[in-house]
């Protein structure tokens, strides 16, 4: 930046200052302390240049000053009708207006970084996220200042890591290529703007996705071109605002990856929302497949499936919403932008919760017909009579069945009768067995939503108190259930009866194992994620 100004003398006088190699190679003479000026000489620049490196080193960012008198046709300069005020309109002049300066000295600018700067870089590097700096810095300044910040470790070699920005663009296209798909931080410094468009151009086109923060005008391209142009709310300018994607109120890095953090607990609740589900569909369709391949009776009926579907799970999967991010949401690697939302392992997961869905609400079913207790859980308390699974599986056989007596049994306060026809065990008899299995789909799926807090967390890390809306959610399910089931009209109309203590028991014993089922799932999907974090970190290394 330079300057004319006017002495008390009246005077006109050029001041300059800028980055300190700049204005140093536009400087002929130097200005001692005792205000003598002599001739700038080679050993003059290495002095300067060396105190330069010192002091950047130690992450002061350093400006040049300058000054000049002899301003030639500027010397009598009074504003925009001055006949050489048309020099100044065009920046290519620059260079000579700014020539054969007096040096004067440099200034070294502390501006440390926010406490939590250092944090959030060490959080980007477990999420996967690379963050590189461009900075119009000088080189030293730039390199002591990541290494504070935590862009490189102590000790860490840099030499592809740190370029000047022209340099770096004098690279051939496969180096810089090279250098930019590479792991870890980078530094960029002396940046101008077309460097950095340069390097957000290249990063996209290698399939990143990037992120561009910036504050002043000619970071505005940049802004555009980024998939994410973040401008800095307040320090920044209006141009640059324009220009971003979105704007940082509090001008803090660290919130940025606050925001990650809750962009990627936003998408996994999604993700949870689906997968409970699709689990928990699924499972329906299993239940009505497999009850249909055996031959057994119809285990549940339409406008029982369409209760669990339209009020009974949606309480729970509304609550899913509100799940809190896994504890280790900023240490996975981050997913590609073409990643599918359902991949080979998500699907086999869906595919097993389902099936034992179908076979714990198909099983109960037979359960109730073909056996008078299970895991020492006493079913005969109703009096029911118990057929072979052979019978249950061929019950369009039983007219031509000799000798088929069924025992009437109680349900609630009322008694079934089948002395006119036994087979009537198998149609209107079957409501027991029927009550079993949706209560066994109802407590299944209430179950199945605390698997879905946390995709790979065990609920021994992430209790189930974690959310509490989700309790809520469950206990509005249950409650809703238990009113259809004991309340005379509306059993009626569900075709359904209360159950026993002990049947409620024989519900649980059941509907439990999928909690453990899918433990034993989201261990192996942990093993994995770990296995995945390894070679990242043996890749960063």
């Amino acid at each position: 930046m330079g300057v004319i100004v006017q002495s008390r003398e009246g005077k006109n006088c050029l001041l300059v200052k800028g980055a300190v190699e700049n204005v140093l190679e536009r400087s002929a003479f130097l200005q001692l302390k005792d205000g003598s000026i002599v001739e700038m000489d080679h050993r003059s620049r290495e002095i300067l240049h060396t105190k330069l490196n010192s002091m950047s080193s130690k992450a002061l960012r350093c400006l040049g000053l300058a000054y000049k008198e002899a301003l030639g046709e500027f010397s009598t300069y009074d504003g925009e009708k001055h006949p050489a005020h048309g020099k100044l309109l065009d920046p290519a002049n620059y260079a000579t207006i700014e020539s054969d300066l007096i040096f004067v000295g440099m200034v070294g600018l502390r501006d440390p970084p926010r406490e939590e700067v250092k944090g959030a870089i060490n959080d980007c590097r477990d999420a996967g996220i690379r963050v590189i700096v461009i900075t119009g810095d000088n080189k030293n300044t730039a390199e002591a200042i990541c290494r504070e910040i935590g862009v490189f470790y102590d000790g860490e070699d840099i030499s592809r890591k740190s370029f000047i920005g022209k340099d770096f663009l004098a690279l051939s296209i496969d180096q810089r290529c090279r250098i930019l798909s590479g792991s870890g931080g980078c530094v960029f410094s002396r940046a101008e703007p077309r460097h950095k468009q340069e390097i957000v151009r290249m990063l996209k086109d290698a399939g990143e996705v990037v992120a561009m923060t910036g504050d002043g005008v000619n970071d505005a391209p940049a802004l555009k071109l980024a998939d994410i142009g973040i401008a800095m709310g307040i320090a920044g300018t209006e141009v640059a605002k324009e220009a971003a994607d979105m704007i940082l109120a509090d001008d803090n890095f660290s919130t940025i990856v606050s925001a990650v953090a809750e962009g990627r607990s936003i998408y996994n609740n999604m993700k949870a929302f689906i997968r409970y589900m699709i689990s928990s569909n699924f499972g329906e369709v299993a239940s009505i497949f497999l009850t249909a391949a055996l031959g057994m009776p119809e285990g549940l009926i339409p406008v029982q499936l369409l209760w669990v579907n339209l009020v009974t799970d949606g309480p729970p999967a509304t609550a899913l919403g509100f799940n809190p991010p896994d504890l280790d949401i900023m240490k996975k690697p981050p997913r590609r932008s073409d990643d599918k939302l359902i991949n080979a392992w998500v699907f086999f997961r869906y595919l097993v919760i389902g099936l034992y869905v179908g076979v714990a609400t198909v099983g109960i079913f037979a359960l109730w017909y073909t056996q008078d207790s299970f895991l020492g859980i006493d079913l005969s308390g109703d009096g029911h009579s118990l057929v072979s699974f052979s019978q249950l599986t061929k019950w369009g056989e039983c007219p031509s069945w000799e000798g088929f007596k069924v025992e009437p049994f109680t349900a609630g306060s009322k008694t079934f009768f089948f002395d006119n026809n036994p087979c009537d065990y198998f149609t209107t008899g079957k409501v027991k067995a029927t009550t079993l299995s949706l209560s066994v789909l109802v407590a299944i799926e209430m179950f199945n939503s605390l698997n879905a807090l946390s995709e790979d967390g065990s609920l021994l890390v992430m209790p189930p108190w974690v959310n509490p809306w989700l309790l809520l959610a469950m206990s509005i399910s249950f409650g809703l259930h238990f009113l259809i089931l004991y309340v005379p009209f509306l059993a009626k109309t569900f075709g359904i009866v209360p159950l026993s203590l002990n049947e409620w028991i024989l519900v649980l014993v059941v509907s439990l194992p999928v909690i453990l089922i899918d433990e034993v799932l989201k261990f192996f999907g942990r093993r994995m994620a770990e296995a995945e974090r390894r070679s990242r970190k043996l890749k960063y290394a």
